[in-house]
């Protein structure tokens, strides 16, 4: 498993891409319990190319994202994928993903997001799977 990680890791030095697939994101949210945020878009949206090639690679840089698997899915390309993760119309979405004792949780933003807005849809997810986390791992006291 080190060598796939350190492969992908090398990929992405190379190409200079950050992201990783979304069957390969979703495999690696389900195994690790961290949230997945996942941009949907196309490369002929204005406010997606913003959100791909500025926002995004901004708060990755800045390591805003290191709490969350991220991946990013053309609409064009993929579009049952899409289909499958979109709120109704209208580009870019943005879709958090977290896993909860209940199956998986979606929460939905739709057009270009602030850095701000994506850190606090961040952190607020990061904390409710690490409070999700430590509901399962409750420590019960042995009486004497």
């Amino acid at each position: 498993m080190l060598g796939v990680t350190l492969a992908i890791l090398l990929q992405a030095a190379v190409t200079g891409d950050t992201t990783t697939d979304y069957n390969t994101a979703f495999k690696s949210a389900n195994e690790t319990g961290k949230p997945m945020l996942v941009l949907v878009g196309t490369d002929w949206c204005p406010a997606c190319v913003t959100m791909k090639q500025s926002v995004m690679p901004r708060l990755l840089r800045a390591g805003r994202l290191s709490g969350v698997v991220y991946t990013e899915v053309n609409a064009d390309a993929q579009p049952t994928i899409a289909r499958k993760i979109m709120s109704g119309g209208g580009y870019p979405q943005l879709a958090m993903y977290r896993k909860t004792k209940d199956g998986w949780k979606r929460q939905i933003l739709i057009g270009v997001q602030s850095e701000s807005t994506i850190k606090t849809l961040v952190d607020r997810a990061v904390e409710a799977q690490e409070a999700e986390t430590e509901d399962k791992l409750e420590v019960i006291p042995v009486s004497k």
